[in-house]
């Protein structure tokens, strides 16, 4: 229930372990007075709204399961809900416990474990569009676009109508779902709200599999995107223009050189300078300046290779 409610983009106070409250999301409560008349039982699975016309319009029912949910909300059958249900998402077993032991053995006893890691997502986005037009706009191709697994959602909830980027950890984990805008829309990006990108360095899992000792930062996704697209696969995204302390540690436990490609205004040259300062002690590091203010997802194939590869012409 609270994976849906998520998707639909629905957030409510949490009253204890177990219980959700808030305003009712279904679109047939039409109440102004009501504010707090949803209540879901997260351990159930369960839903309630309390308001009278709420209630009227469900035909004297007051709640119940997340078929029942999303039957209210699409305004359509539980067998629709369920096909629904089933073209929003791929259920993914639990991790077997050796491997769940293995990723962190201190998980079982510490308390902290919770708040420390970005769980894997039970999860997967299944109606992506890969063609849509915003990513040619921004110059990927499609061999690109599909080794990322980018698309445009057209499914429901808080990511519908933009484009979604799926997010891995350092293991190859799906850990979260970005998402841009596919016009100028505000937020241009959007995070998961339980979601700590400080712990991850996207991207990560592949530039290790891809086996090179010096690994490029970007600041942002599509600068990553057109780095890889430039036939240089070693190279990893902040997701911003700072450095995690665990950001940090994944860089120098991994590689033995870090070249900085960040944006070319003010505000990176400056992060670079910053983050530099603490590489340098660690690990060889060097900055590489994007010309004109500009940024690398804005510059051709060669431009980045000639800039990124010592001796390249």
């Amino acid at each position: 229930m609270e994976t849906v409610l998520a998707n639909y983009g629905i957030r409510l106070h949490r009253l204890d372990g177990e219980y959700l409250r808030g305003r009712c999301p279904l679109p047939a409560h039409t109440s102004k007075s009501s504010r707090q008349s949803f209540i879901v039982n997260a351990q159930k699975n369960a839903w309630a709204c309390h308001s009278d016309s709420c209630v009227a319009a469900r035909g004297g029912r007051i709640g119940g399961n997340v078929l029942d949910f999303v039957s209210a909300m699409e305004n359509c059958s539980i067998r629709e809900a369920a096909l629904k249900l089933q073209n929003s998402f791929v259920v993914i077993l639990p991790l077997p416990p050796s491997i769940a032991r293995s990723r962190d053995p201190s998980a079982e006893s510490s308390p902290s474990a919770v708040i420390s890691e970005n769980r894997p997502l039970s999860f997967a986005l299944r109606r992506i569009d890969h063609s849509h037009p915003y990513l040619a706009e921004r110059g990927l191709d499609i061999e690109t676009i599909q080794h990322f697994g980018i698309g445009y959602n057209r499914g429901s909830g808080s990511m519908a109508g933009r484009i979604v980027i799926p997010i891995q950890d350092e293991n190859g984990f799906l850990v979260a779902y970005a998402s841009r805008s596919a016009d100028q829309a505000e937020p241009r990006y959007r995070f998961p709200p339980r979601f700590r990108k400080s712990l991850v360095l996207f991207n990560l899992h592949r530039a290790v599999a891809a086996a090179g000792k010096s690994i490029i930062v970007v600041e942002g996704f599509f600068d990553c995107f057109k780095v890889h697209q430039a036939g240089l696969p070693c190279v990893v995204a902040l997701m911003g223009c700072s450095l995690s302390l665990r950001q940090e540690e994944l860089l120098c436990e991994l590689f033995r050189e870090v070249v900085l490609l960040l944006d070319g205004d003010r505000a990176g040259r400056a992060a670079a300078a910053a983050i530099a300062q603490r590489l340098v002690p660690r690990v060889s590091t060097r900055i590489v300046a994007v010309p004109g203010g500009s940024q690398p997802d804005q510059l051709g194939a060669d431009q980045i290779r000639c800039l990124c590869i010592p001796g390249y012409f």
